[in-house]
């Protein structure tokens, strides 16, 4: 799959000597019309990109319709196709390793518009996760004010606003 971006998180200036670990994902583009199926986090008051980790030797495309069912209740998942993988380095927050290499796999697919239950997890409750079908430049000009003005924002919103414009661009 095509690297789309290899992002540097600003904390990680030399990867030399450091002890790294990478961490497999996925991420799913569903657009219907003008509207994407992203997930808000009130925590960071960001969109999102359904998805997340891979379980370990979990094919890509099955754990990218796992995050999207787990976390948006989407059904009838289909015609799944490669976009882009987004490759970053960021700093890693227990003494086991310096950094945590991340690759997301991102996947375009189509759905039915309307949503079942979602599955998610403790945490993502806690931050205040929930799925919904938003205009996509709404979504990157929310983004891109949060990135400007709150210290809420995760380390995953550069990410995210990255691919929302480059998905846009593709529309």
């Amino acid at each position: 799959m095509q690297i789309l971006k290899t992002h540097y998180h600003p904390k990680v200036k030399d990867l030399a000597n450091k002890s790294i670990f990478t961490r497999l994902a996925t991420r799913s583009i569903t657009i219907q019309g003008n509207s994407i199926l992203l997930l808000y986090t009130e925590r960071y008051e960001d969109y999102s990109l359904p998805g997340g980790g891979l379980d370990l030797g979990e094919d890509k495309i099955d754990g990218m319709v796992r995050e999207l069912s787990e976390e948006t209740g989407a059904k009838d998942i289909k015609n799944i196709k490669p976009f882009g993988a987004y490759e970053e380095y960021r700093p890693w927050y227990k003494p086991d390793y310096d950094i945590q290499h991340m690759i997301s796999y991102c996947y375009t697919c189509e759905i039915n518009k309307e949503l079942g239950c979602s599955n998610l997890e403790y945490y993502e409750i806690n931050n205040g996760m929930k799925a919904i079908w938003i205009n996509i430049h709404e979504a990157i000009k929310h983004n891109e004010k949060t990135m400007a003005t709150s210290d809420k924002k995760g380390m995953s919103i550069e990410r995210e606003t990255f691919l929302l414009k480059l998905i846009a661009e593709s529309m």
